[in-house]
């Protein structure tokens, strides 16, 4: 079966900025993603989880793309926008994808 290149951006996010920088990433073009809750997991900060918090607001969300690799520029510029003031990680793998003309 024939497959074609793409990228994949995983963006974590704060959940309460999860709007903004999806409106960001439709504003710069990009047609599609998918939001994930995020339970937990250590970083510069130590351990965290999300159980146990009171509030929607200390959770953690990906917001993850898959586009065409011509196109990555202008996606991340659109997310740094957003995640370059907030916590927020932002990584870039290859992948392979069938059905280009979704992407």
């Amino acid at each position: 079966m024939k497959t074609h290149q793409a990228k994949r951006v995983e963006i974590i996010i704060e959940e309460p900025l999860a709007g903004r920088l999806t409106d960001a990433l439709i504003e710069a073009g990009v047609t599609g993603y998918t939001i994930l809750p995020v339970k937990g997991g250590s970083g510069r900060s130590g351990r965290w989880s999300r159980a146990g918090q009171v509030s929607r607001g200390s959770g953690m969300v990906a917001v993850v793309c898959l586009i065409k690799p011509e196109r990555l520029d202008t996606l991340l510029d659109a997310a740094f926008s957003v995640v370059e003031k907030h916590i927020g990680v932002v990584s870039i793998t290859d992948a392979h994808v069938l059905r280009a003309e979704r992407f």
